[in-house]
């Protein structure tokens, strides 16, 4: 995630480089993008039922915040306009917690879907058994 948000936060300032005043769709659509990987893939990780998903997002938002910020400033640094140390500081504090909120809320969100899609299937496997309670296919023994 925190390679994701850096980069999309380095694709963005190199657009706004070319359009300063024409950004506000292309902003909408980076944000609509990091939300909906946080989100999609959270969701998944609920509807697989992984273990102890709610504490590796959590841990997962607070690494990829600071960590995307440096990624940031050095995508800038490279492929924008040369951007110093100087900017480190901003990234690290700001731009971090941004980025940390960015990943953990829209995460919360999925495992709470993909949580309930996962209750809802079972439920429909159970409709598909017959009423005696014993599984389709296999033959009884009377």
């Amino acid at each position: 995630m925190a390679l994701l948000h850096g980069a999309a936060v380095t694709v963005l300032a190199k657009y706004e480089v070319y359009n300063p005043t024409d950004k506000t769709l292309f902003t909408s659509l980076a944000l609509a993008v990091l939300v909906g990987a946080a989100a999609g893939w959270g969701a998944v990780d609920a509807w697989q039922g992984k273990p102890e998903r709610g504490k590796n997002w959590f841990i997962a938002a607070l690494i990829a915040g600071p960590v995307s910020g440096v990624l940031y400033v050095i995508g800038r640094a490279v492929f924008v306009d040369q951007t110093g140390a100087s900017e480190l500081g901003g990234a690290l504090t700001g731009g971090a917690a941004f980025s940390a909120l960015l990943v953990l809320i829209p995460a919360g969100l999925g495992l709470f879907v993909g949580g309930l899609i996962a209750r809802k299937a079972p439920e429909e496997d159970d409709e598909a058994q017959p009423a005696s309670g014993k599984p389709a296919g296999k033959p009884s023994q009377a």
